[in-house]
């Protein structure tokens, strides 16, 4: 099993920055690379995929956090991040990370999930 543990999300107003963290840990996790991303939903909404970094450092975001987020890893301390600069209301969610086996790390949902940590954007 992989367990992943999401932290430092948070309330901030329209303009602002955060930088979300997810620690993972589990005998699976030091098996095997791991493709890692970010989802996120809103109430009412589905779940989205905000970015994912592979095995192999390559990201892919959704269009409309380009520019603003940045999905990154640090294999050594076993933890994802995602810098959110420039928020807007609409960022509004629960931010989820998730783990999936590499190699092919853009052909599917994650394997494991976290709990997941708010984000509240105010105007």
């Amino acid at each position: 099993q992989v367990q992943l543990v999401e932290s430092w999300g948070g309330s901030v107003q329209a303009g602002g920055s955060l930088t979300l963290s997810c620690t993972a840990s589990g005998y699976m996790y030091s098996r095997y690379n791991y493709c890692m991303s970010w989802f996120r939903q809103a109430p009412g909404a589905e779940r989205e995929e905000v970015a994912i970094i592979s095995t192999n450092d390559i990201t892919r975001y959704t269009d409309s956090v380009k520019g603003r987020f940045t999905i990154s890893r640090d294999n050594a301390k076993n933890t994802l991040y995602l810098q959110m600069n420039r928020l807007k209301p609409e960022d509004t969610a629960m931010y989820l990370c998730g783990a999936r086996p590499g190699p092919g790390c853009f052909g599917g949902p994650p394997t494991y999930w976290g709990q997941g940590t708010q984000v509240t954007v105010s105007s």
